[in-house]
Order: structure tokens, then C-alpha cells, then sequence
């Protein structure tokens, strides 16, 4: 048997996280919010989303008015209840969850892909071009 130190710290935290929400994430909400990564290049921006156990048709994707969501659910698993047994622990969240996320002005809505690979959902939105001035001719009347 193993001796594991308790630190009520990490517990508070987790508490505060399920009650309040992440600080900083007005826009999310649901049973659990998955880790996300935003990076941007010169030609788009990327957003991964962290979803291990949680199928392609269980996850929908939405644009509208310059927001870009993501919202899910990850079902449970089988309970050991069921089987006989009991849980010791359960650290693993499940649920639904959603992200919502205010993308800039030049994001091109015609232009997002969105792929599940290895538990993490890759979403790519491209960049509008550039607005060129252009000289407009004067004619005379």
C-alpha cells in the first residue's frame, strides 16, 4: 500500500473550477471544459481541442456572428457498480461541454475545417484577404 500526501489546495482549486468556471472564460460552459491551444499563422488560426474519449458525431461545430463553437458530450463509461464492483476514484470527467471562442474580423467563415484525430479535435479557420484600396476614375458629367 501506498501512502499519498493530501493536498487540500488541489482540491479547493478543482472545487473552484467546477462551481465558478475557469476565470478569464465568460463564454464557456457545461460539465467539463476541455484544454485548448490557439495558434495563428500568417494564412489562418488553429484551435485544438483536447477530447479523448468523445466520437467525431458527438461533437458539433457552429460559426455564427464571429463566434466559433465547439460543444459536445463525452458519455461514461460503464460503472464497476454494475459489474459487481466499486469505484475507488473517479478523477475523469464526462458530460457535455461547450467552448466559445470570438474570432477577429478577417476570419473567413467559408474557409473552417475541422478534424478529430487521437483525442483532439484540429480546427482550422483561414484568413480573408487584405481589403486592397483601389483608385476609383472620376469622369466627368
Amino acid at each position: 500500500m501506498s501512502i499519498v500526501q493530501w493536498n487540500p489546495w488541489r482540491e479547493f482549486d478543482e472545487l473552484f473550477t467546477r462551481v465558478a468556471g475557469v476565470p478569464g472564460e465568460p463564454l464557456a460552459r457545461g460539465d467539463w471544459l476541455p484544454p485548448v491551444d490557439i495558434s495563428e499563422t500568417a494564412t489562418e488560426y488553429r484551435i485544438d481541442v483536447e477530447i479523448p474519449s468523445v466520437a467525431a458525431e458527438d461533437v458539433d461545430v457552429s460559426f455564427k456572428d464571429g463566434v466559433l463553437t465547439v460543444s459536445g458530450e463525452r458519455r461514461t463509461e460503464r460503472s464497476s457498480d454494475e459489474d459487481g464492483g466499486k469505484r475507488h476514484r473517479v478523477e475523469r470527467r464526462w458530460g457535455k461541454f461547450t467552448r466559445s471562442f470570438r474570432l477577429p474580423e478577417n476570419a473567413d467563415a467559408e474557409r473552417i475545417d475541422a478534424r478529430v484525430k487521437d483525442g483532439v479535435l484540429y480546427l482550422v479557420v483561414g484568413k480573408q484577404d487584405k481589403a486592397q484600396p483601389r483608385r476609383i476614375e472620376v469622369n466627368a458629367a
